[in-house]
């Protein structure tokens, strides 16, 4: 559980889910690429697991900023694939600025992690081709 969050709010977060169709979204896009999966002899596991992994990260991470994030990094890799500074192309450099040297540190390890998780979920997708 998040630092933070109460059962309350994680209740609340689950009812908002069923209310929009989370999961009838998800039985039907999961549903449609697995078809789609089938017909270029694609693994129907594989694509369930992208799947499910997808929606744990979704729920766990309603926040649109990683998504923003990983935005960002599939363009990246998209035009230029993967580059030696991505770190800092991918660096706030205003908020960097007003950062002391610890804080610094702590931003771009961070920041290195996020990057390496968005790497590993665009290289995901494309093993799927979805």
């Amino acid at each position: 559980m998040e630092e933070g969050k109460t059962i309350k709010q994680y209740c609340k977060e689950a009812k908002k889910r069923m209310k929009q169709g989370f999961w009838q979204d998800y039985k039907k896009n999961l549903d449609e690429e697995i078809r789609r999966g089938e017909e270029k002899g694609i693994a129907a596991a594989r694509i369930k697991e992208y799947y499910s992994e997808k929606a744990r990260e979704d729920i766990k991470n309603s926040g649109e900023d990683k998504e923003d994030f990983y935005k960002k990094v599939k363009n990246l890799l998209d035009s230029e694939g993967e580059v030696s500074d991505a770190i800092g192309r991918l660096t706030d450099k205003k908020y960097y600025d007003t950062l002391s040297y610890e804080e610094k540190q702590r931003y771009t390890l961070s920041l290195s992690e996020k990057y390496l998780q968005a790497v590993e979920k665009y290289k995901k997708e494309k093993s799927i081709s979805l």
